[in-house]
């Protein structure tokens, strides 16, 4: 019997029980869905971490009183530390004069309004920095004039803006030189920056910076941490500048011989590769609950065709009787079991997929396809149709034909 014959009546079998195959075809479907859609997801978010966590510049690093990403310590733990004041942040300028191509100080305080005239744009982010925030943080000047060394040293209310308000609240003009509120504090906007877009669903156009001391006169400095980051000369200069850094950084912070550091060194290696720890975990967490889905599926599918082989008890009498050979219903009971697993694991792939990718789709992001984890899925479908349906077919093919015909 050929092999189309044997899948055309493998077919014809399944239809016959359209629920019970449905149901048994879900459980796959349950099992590769999981995985198939968290791989995704994490492709997606793997395909955005250039831009979405490389948000430092080149060879830089930076000092921070808390982690950007935290997986094992407690936030007690931050929390209890000083903040890093503007104070702390000078001296440490100050112990690495010359030692760095680029020193920036930054704080930050979100979700404040930005105002001119009638208009008024939400939820924006503030910044206040000195004139490296564009080195520090690879954003680049549309036009006008970034913050100046000047500007900081005499605390003056200027602002550069982001593009999204430049949209929002001089749509049809020129916003140089027009006078904003931040929060209701009047700021001169000098600059626009470059539109540099979203991540993680995040606009990255709705910042505005101004001078980090202007900021601590309108915003206050109680319960604010300046964030430190540094710029090495080269990438080859890199270690021996973090080496001094980290040294004039606990000066600075009064730390003595032999006490742990109270900052965190962070870049975006370190970055990259805290976010690679924890998609780790999240993959094998994910392997766990597929295999155990998986056995279950298995386990109904060998079920199943347990309960298909006795209803067609007769049938495979009938078949035996009139010349079929004994690995053709070996191949006739094997090919259900696998177009089953097969049909659930494509389902449980293509609604992967789709859930993967909406995380994409809610954070703007680019949508991929795992097609290795794709295969993969497949072929492991494959092993477990003929491995948890070769005990039925291998019993449906041992029955003797008279003994069959005679079954009620």
């Amino acid at each position: 019997m050929s092999i189309v014959e044997i899948f055309r009546l493998a077919v014809n079998a399944l239809r016959t029980n359209k629920l019970r195959s449905f149901l048994t075809m879900l459980g796959v479907a349950i099992g590769v869905f999981s995985v198939i859609g968290v791989m995704t997801a994490l492709n997606v978010i793997s395909g955005s971490i250039e831009s979405g966590l490389s948000f430092l510049g080149s060879n830089i690093f930076q000092f921070a009183k808390y982690p950007t990403i935290n997986t094992n310590d407690s936030e007690e733990k931050f929390a209890n530390r000083r903040d890093i004041s503007l104070e702390q942040a000078r001296t440490f300028s100050r112990l690495m004069e010359g030692q760095a191509n680029a020193i920036c100080f930054k704080v930050f305080s979100g979700g404040k309004p930005v105002s001119y005239g009638r208009e008024k744009k939400q939820g924006n982010t503030i910044a206040g920095t000195n004139e490296y925030f564009l080195v520090a943080n690879s954003y680049a000047l549309g036009y006008g004039r970034n913050i100046s060394a000047e500007d900081v040293d005499l605390g003056r209310n200027v602002a550069v803006v982001g593009a999204d308000i430049r949209k929002k609240l001089f749509p049809n003009e020129t916003p140089l030189n027009k006078v904003i509120k931040v929060n209701e504090r009047p700021y001169q906007i000098i600059g626009v920056f470059a539109e540099k877009g979203s991540s993680f669903g995040q606009s990255q156009d709705d910042m505005v910076i101004v001078p980090i001391t202007r900021f601590f006169f309108d915003f206050g400095s109680a319960n604010r941490t300046v964030n430190i980051a540094i710029q090495s000369t080269s990438q080859a200069t890199y270690n021996q500048t973090l080496d001094k850094a980290i040294g004039a950084m606990r000066v600075a912070r009064g730390l003595k011989l032999g006490s742990e550091n109270d900052f965190e060194i962070y870049s975006n290696d370190t970055l990259v590769s805290a976010f690679g720890q924890i998609a780790g975990t999240v993959k094998i967490g994910a392997f766990v609950v597929s295999v155990i889905a998986l056995l279950a599926a298995g386990i109904g599918i060998m079920n199943i065709m347990l309960v298909s082989v006795t209803e067609r008890t007769r049938e495979i009498g009938l078949r035996k009787a009139i010349g079929a050979r004994r690995d053709d219903i070996v191949r006739q009971f094997l090919l259900e079991a696998i177009v089953l697993s097969e049909l659930g694991g494509l389902a449980g792939i293509l609604s992967g997929v789709v859930g993967g990718n909406g995380i994409a789709l809610l954070f703007d992001m680019s949508m991929v396809f795992p097609w290795g984890w794709a295969i993969t899925g497949l072929v492991v479908c494959s092993v477990i149709g003929i491995g948890f349906g070769f005990y039925p077919a291998w019993k449906a093919a041992s029955l003797h034909p008279i003994e069959a015909l005679r079954f009620e």
